[in-house]
C-alpha cells in the first residue's frame, strides 16, 4: 500500500506544472492575442494588437531560459548572451506553430551571419519524438529546450513581454532584455519588421 501511495507528490507536483502551463497558454493556437504589457511605458503596438515592442531603457531581463534540446543537449539563454535572441514558445500540436516554422527557418538563416541566435521552446509534448518529427518535416535546424510541462513559460514575469499563447516569439536584445514579441503564428515580414530593428541598434 504504502509503495503504491509515495509517488503521488511527485505526481500531483507535475500535475500542478502542467495545469499552471496550460492555463498560461490558454489561448494557445490562437492569433490574437492581446498583450499585458500594452499600455505600459516603452510598450508599442507594432502593425496591430499582436506584434509588440518595448524601447530600449524600458526593457525587462528576460528569464534564464534553461533545460535540454530535442537532441539532448543542455542549452540555456544565457549562453548567447552578446547575441540578439529570436526565442519561439511552440509545440508539434498547434497548427499556428506548423504554418509558421518555415518562415522561422528561413528568416534564421538569412541572420545567422548578424549575429543572431534561434532557440525554441517546445511545450505540451508529451511525446518528444512527436516534436523531433516536426522539426524534420518543417527542416528546422536551429534547437529547441524540450519543456513539456511548460515550467520555462512559467519564468516569465506577468505584465512584461511574456508568451501570451502557443505559438508566441520573443526578441531578446544583445544585453538579454525582452525587446519585442510576436503572439500567434508569424510570418517572414512580420517577423523581420520586429527583429530587424533590434539588430540594427545594437550596430550604433
Amino acid at each position: 500500500m504504502s509503495a503504491m501511495t509515495r509517488p503521488r507528490p511527485r505526481v500531483a507536483a507535475a500535475a500542478a506544472a502542467t495545469v499552471a502551463a496550460a492555463a498560461l497558454a490558454l489561448t494557445g493556437c490562437s492569433s490574437s492575442g492581446s498583450s499585458s504589457g500594452e499600455g505600459q511605458v516603452g510598450f508599442v503596438t507594432v502593425k496591430g494588437t499582436n506584434l509588440s515592442k518595448a524601447q530600449p531603457g524600458e526593457r525587462g531581463d528576460a528569464p534564464d531560459i534553461t533545460g535540454d534540446t530535442l537532441e539532448g543537449t543542455p542549452a540555456k539563454l544565457s549562453d548567447y548572451r552578446g547575441k540578439v535572441v529570436v526565442l519561439n514558445v511552440w509545440g508539434s500540436w498547434c497548427g499556428p506553430c506548423r504554418a509558421e516554422a518555415k518562415s522561422l527557418q528561413t528568416v534564421s538563416e538569412k541572420y545567422k551571419d548578424q549575429g543572431v541566435q534561434f532557440l525554441g521552446i517546445n511545450t505540451r509534448d508529451t511525446e518528444k519524438q512527436n516534436a523531433v518529427r516536426f522539426e524534420q518535416e518543417q527542416g528546422v535546424t536551429y534547437p529547441s529546450i524540450f519543456d513539456p510541462a511548460g515550467t520555462q513559460l512559467l519564468k516569465f514575469a506577468k505584465g512584461s513581454l511574456n508568451p501570451q499563447s502557443i505559438p508566441t516569439t520573443l526578441i531578446v536584445d544583445r544585453d538579454g532584455k525582452l525587446a519585442a514579441r510576436a503572439v500567434g503564428g508569424t510570418t517572414e515580414e512580420a517577423l523581420e519588421s520586429i527583429l530587424q530593428p533590434v539588430v540594427a541598434e545594437q550596430k550604433k
